[in-house]
């Protein structure tokens, strides 16, 4: 319209619409095959002049020496989210809310049949913004201190889906994203892109429940050094279980793993550990997503026993929080 070009595209579950300035001559409105316009786009040259044009029931674009006729179906018919009134609006930084769905969707589940654990809580209450995801394995909570929030008290959980698009479409930026809440949907402005989503209706559990309390011996390790050391024994571990052994003593943490070759490996770590002799199994897998998505040096484990979940953060950071559950090995 004018010299605006506007794109809608949805799959009734989430919807995105962005706005661009081109050249344009007169108003037009229709349908295209979202994945072949695409793939016609990527493969021209960088920098390539694109014009489209309606010729009866076909779009045609043409670059170069390209002509590409796709079919259209007329806009009236293209279905949109049905949207109702914002209950509640609040402005967030675009790059905190990138890095705290960086920092949580990890623990996500995955078709779980408690449906509400398929997505991500984003909390808004206390002058505090927070995501929380869990897949009732592990737990993953990242939060901030934001004063323009106090007095907001918003729990919604977002489906897993529109997590892993705002993860692509989020940028490392300065903007503000604008966001509106309504009883059934959750919408975000980003520049001239707005995003639409379902929200997942249920009750999300209380995860204060789950955070280890009370007196815990501390290992500080670095990151990069058990990163590798994880990797390296994670490879003789059960393919299915992915289990993997803590074995801690006085500055020292040997990790082991057996799978049903009767293989093994075993590596030690120096760590700085003072506490008793302990001797837990964890999911090497979880433990790697963990430490894959914080930036401190150090990494800090909270360990109360052997049947008791773990407490994980980066050294000196308390924005985000994992806990673990341990494994029977």
């Amino acid at each position: 319209s004018g010299k605006e070009l506007s794109l809608a595209a949805t799959d009734l579950e989430v919807e995105l619409r962005t706005r661009v300035e081109i050249d344009a001559a007169g108003d037009e409105e229709f349908t295209v095959p979202a994945r072949k316009l695409l793939e016609i786009c990527k493969a021209l040259p960088d920098g390539a002049d694109v014009t489209l044009e309606v010729e009866g029931d076909k779009a045609v674009l043409r670059s170069g020496r390209g002509r590409y006729s796709l079919g259209i179906l007329p806009a009236q018919d293209f279905p949109g989210v049905e949207e109702k009134a914002a209950i509640e609006r609040f402005r967030v930084g675009e790059d905190i809310l990138k890095r705290m769905l960086e920092r949580t969707q990890l623990a996500m589940a995955q078709q779980d049949v408690r449906y509400y654990l398929n997505g991500l809580l984003l909390e808004v209450r206390g002058g505090r913004i927070r995501t929380v995801a869990t897949d009732g394995h592990r737990l993953a909570v990242s939060d901030r201190v934001d004063e323009s929030l106090v007095g907001k008290d918003i729990q919604v959980i977002v489906p897993r889906k529109a997590v892993m698009e705002l993860g692509r479409l989020l940028e490392r930026s300065d903007a503000m994203v604008d966001v509106e809440i309504s009883p059934s949907h959750i919408k975000l402005r980003i520049g001239e892109t707005t995003f639409i989503s379902k929200l997942i209706d249920g009750r999300f559990p209380v995860y204060e429940r789950v955070i280890p309390r009370g007196e815990a011996e501390t290992l500080r390790a670095n990151r990069e050094a058990l990163r590798q050391a994880l990797i390296r024994t994670a490879i003789l571990s059960n393919e299915k279980y992915r289990g993997i052994r803590f074995r801690l003593e006085s500055g020292v943490l040997e990790l082991v793993a057996h799978n049903p070759e009767q293989e093994e490996a075993e590596e030690k770590v120096e760590v700085d550990y003072q506490g008793r002799e302990t001797v837990i199994g964890f999911n090497v897998g979880y433990l790697l997503d963990v430490i894959n998505v914080l930036d401190s040096e150090n990494v800090e484990f909270a360990l109360i026993d052997a049947n008791s979940s773990c407490l994980i953060q980066g050294e000196g950071r308390d924005d985000s929080r994992y806990v673990v559950m341990p494994m029977r090995l």
